[in-house]
């Protein structure tokens, strides 16, 4: 992610963004900048942290306790709420420019956002910086618009079938169009999903069968518009849903890691690496798209993170979904597993991110105590255990972690140290 000669970064973490999601969906936004804590596991010497909501200091310490960065040589900026407005908006309204200026005035400061959009890009030039990974501002500003298309369900689809990519049947229409084209589609499939052209993490998804269009009107939620693209898709018996997250490098695209997403109606709740032995076939061919994809987006002035998901059917074979053009919700802690796992000297490591909720609430001091007390803390030596990656919930029980270990079966057993140890419900 950030090469050890390279100059600070100033981690921006722009959740609010209408790179993946229609900035009108801002209760779905605001609940996905909760996650912004977990940008503190990137920070080095010298490095800045702009993030929507607050960290705890006790997190940060937390966090610089097992990275080895002193606290003092990083700063964070917290920015108070402002709407549904990307970060460097709401950076302005708060009057936090000369502050966020003031800390990034070394040479050769970037700004690395979780999503380079087009607001992101006119915040690093107004600082005089570049955007991590591109040499220019002018070069990231080239690459907003394949950035943009790529994270659309529309534009992935136009692309994928180009790139000989796998499938599921499907329409692209308007809004007013849908329920025509659902009703079409159900005459030949049991069910279909019907999907936002612009959306994450499961947010606007339905699944309908013939039943739930007997005798009424569809009932779309509002996002996108009254004129908005929606996609209808055929659905799939899912096995496995699985994703390649790849890195386009100015020597053309490289695969970082791939793995097994766990989901909920189509939301993502975590995420499983390497690939579980049920699906480890695919990895070849879903690697294979990755490249292809990273060699479309270079063509197009793309550089740095992004990743493809795929849906496995129960026969054992690869559909792709969608592309994340951007730093997504397994980016950040690969980034952390690294990092933290750099001491113990193993080639690699078997990990998992998830959500798990509490019987009773606690804060992070107990957290941490529960996590001493049953031996499932971290331990940089060895390589393994358990990382809260997120700082404490806002209520106490909707816990947020990572699990390390040495390969698959370490890391389930870890989890369910974990599960006890919590009393996850």
């Amino acid at each position: 992610m950030k090469e050890r000669n390279a100059g600070p970064l100033l981690v921006f973490a722009n959740f609010l963004s209408d790179l993946a999601v229609d900035l009108e969906a801002g209760e779905v936004l605001a609940q996905w900048a909760q996650q912004a804590p977990r940008k503190a596991w990137l920070l080095r010497a010298g490095d800045v942290l702009v993030t929507p909501g607050s960290l705890s200091e006790e997190f940060l310490r937390y966090v610089h306790d097992l990275t080895g960065v002193p606290r003092e040589q990083t700063a964070v900026i917290e920015v108070p709420p402002a709407g549904a407005v990307p970060l460097a908006q709401a950076v302005r309204q708060a009057g936090l420019m000369e502050r966020v200026a003031a800390h990034v005035r070394e040479p050769g400061t970037a700004l690395l956002p979780t999503a380079p959009d087009a607001s992101a890009v006119a915040f690093a030039r107004d600082l005089g910086l570049t955007v991590h990974p591109y040499a220019t501002v002018d070069e990231a500003a080239a690459a907003v618009p394949v950035t943009m298309l790529l994270n659309t369900k529309s534009g992935f689809r136009r692309a994928a079938a180009r790139l000989g990519m796998r499938l599921p049947a499907g329409q692209v229409c308007r809004r007013p169009e849908v329920e025509g084209v659902v009703r079409r589609l159900l005459t030949r499939y049991e069910q279909v999903v019907v999907k936002p052209d612009r959306s994450a993490g499961g947010h606007g998804m339905r699944f309908l069968s013939r039943q739930d269009l007997a005798g009424t009107s569809l009932a779309l939620e509002a996002v996108g518009g009254p004129q908005g693209t929606w996609l209808v898709e055929e659905c799939l018996t899912v096995a496995e849903s699985v994703s390649i997250q790849m890195e386009n490098t100015a020597s053309g695209p490289r695969a970082l890691f791939s793995g097994a997403m766990r989901t909920e109606q189509g939301s993502f709740t975590g995420y499983v690496s390497p690939l579980p032995s049920s699906c480890a076939h695919v990895a070849g061919e879903l690697e294979e798209w990755g490249m292809r994809l990273g060699r479309h987006l270079a063509a197009h002035g793309h550089l740095g993170p992004f990743g493809l998901d795929a849906l496995v059917d129960t026969d054992g074979v690869p559909y792709a979904g969608e592309s994340n053009v951007r730093r997504t919700a397994t980016t950040t802690p690969h980034d952390m597993v690294t990092r933290l796992t750099a001491a113990s000297g193993a080639a690699s490591r078997a990990w998992m991110v998830a959500k798990g909720r509490t019987r009773t609430a606690f804060g992070l001091a107990e957290a941490l105590e529960r996590l001493g007390t049953h031996r499932l803390a971290f331990d940089p030596a060895s390589g393994e255990g358990v990382v809260l990656y997120a700082d404490a919930p806002p209520d106490g029980r909707a816990w947020r972690y990572a699990v390390i270990a040495a390969d698959a079966d370490g890391a389930r057993e870890w989890e369910r140290g974990l599960a006890e140890a919590f009393g996850l419900e």
